[in-house]
């Protein structure tokens, strides 16, 4: 019997729910240096609240999406979104650094929700050029929804504290609960021999495919140096350069514009190219953008650099779309729980990336662009390693 699909969630329902993992992230950055002061920690150990907020995100992933898989999509992220709510009334509660620790473990350990069901309700959706596009559009909210998290979080701490940002968090938890809650449909397909791989094969079988990890290696990369770029930033602009708060937010702009202008390349381009050429184009693209960031940086050029900074995440925001659509194919049946392993693996990368800043974190200005350019190159290195295989495998069935 074949798999009959039930209805598709909207795209604006789509944006919403993965888009507010990546601002429960972000919104953060802004207050790091005065969280800083008012509990008395050093900067590497305020850092590890954007560190270790992906440990928990990574294993939410892996147990979010075996549970969709088992009880269906809507109540499990409904249930995600929950346990969002409860770590978002800790942070706004949390009197000591361990505390608000603790609390951003549990808001991230909910939050996984939203990018592994999300993920696996859109593959399951959409297919091909269609699901190519969808991801185009929500890759460039996933980007869009960190770049915007500054400038909210920077707006709070002037006018009203950083107590706001945290009830701001609250608030937005109950408003996107309510709109999956009346809107949400459940897209798991209703199957008459359903598929059930032992999670011991299941990982096997993803470790040994090539593509699946290489794609891991891609997304994982990316979100690693969006991240380690919020978690370094704001000492980079705020302390060296002298940045306000809502200056800062402002520049959150420039990811936003890149992650846009990536989505609408992406969009036109892929009826024409490859999604393989555009995600090679994508990369060296980073790579030419990480070594101006780089001489920028050491010039201490600050809207040379701000347009090198453009430049890579636009080549960025063009490779993680196809990475996103292509990493699962052939997993349709299994797609909850294999999203599941396959998030949790990349997400690890995330944290152990963001984690690599905070340890480089020396207060200088070129540890950033030292790293992003090296991690840009190593991923190019690795995709390319990727087609020649593909194409070697092509030559030899010819």
């Amino acid at each position: 019997m074949k798999n009959v699909h039930r209805s598709a969630p909207s795209l604006g329902l789509i944006i919403t729910l993965v888009g507010f993992p990546q601002i429960s992230e972000s919104i953060f950055t802004p207050v790091l240096p005065q969280l800083q002061k008012n509990l008395q920690v050093s900067a590497s150990r305020i850092q590890l609240t954007m560190s270790w907020y992906f440990i928990a995100f990574a294993f939410g992933v892996l147990i979010w999406g075996q549970l969709a898989d088992r009880f269906g999509r809507r109540p499990t992220m409904l249930a995600g979104i929950v346990i969002y709510l409860i770590g978002n009334l800790g942070l706004s509660w949390s009197p000591t650094f361990d505390w608000l620790l603790l609390s951003r473990l549990v808001q991230a350990f909910g939050a996984s929700a939203g990018s592994v069901i999300t993920q696996t309700m859109m593959r399951e959706s959409f297919s091909g050029v269609t699901g190519a596009k969808i991801f185009a559009k929500t890759s460039a909210a996933m980007a869009l929804a960190p770049a915007l998290g500054p400038l909210i979080g920077g707006c709070l701490q002037l006018y009203w504290g950083v107590h706001s940002v945290f009830t701001a968090l609250v608030i937005l938890a109950i408003t996107i609960g309510g709109y999956a809650w009346t809107r949400l449909p459940e897209t798991q397909p209703v199957n008459g021999e359903p598929v059930r791989l032992h999670h011991r094969q299941l990982c096997l079988r993803l470790l040994r495919d090539p593509v699946v990890w290489t794609y891991g290696l891609l997304i994982g990369g990316i979100n690693g140096i969006l991240f380690s770029y919020y978690a370094e930033a704001p000492f980079i602009f705020m302390t060296h350069f002298g940045f306000s708060s809502v200056q800062y937010g402002w520049l959150g702009m420039v990811l936003a514009a890149a992650s846009l202008l990536g989505a609408v390349i992406v969009n036109h381009l892929l009826t024409w190219w490859a999604p393989e050429q555009l995600t090679w184009c994508g990369l060296v693209l980073s790579v030419i953008g990480g070594g101006s960031w780089l001489l920028t940086a050491n010039w201490q050029l600050v809207i040379p650099m701000l347009l090198a900074i453009f430049v890579t995440f636009l080549g960025l925001n063009i490779t993680l779309p196809n990475a996103l659509n292509r990493a699962l194919v052939g997993y349709e049946t299994v797609m909850g729980s294999a999203s599941g392993w396959f998030s949790l693996a990349y997400y690890l990368l995330v944290s152990a990336i963001t984690w690599g800043m905070s340890g480089l974190h020396n207060g200088q200005i070129l540890s950033l662009p030292w790293y992003v350019l090296a991690l840009c190159m190593g991923m190019l290195l690795v995709f390319s390693r990727l087609r020649l295989t593909q194409r070697r495998s092509i030559n030899l069935e010819e």
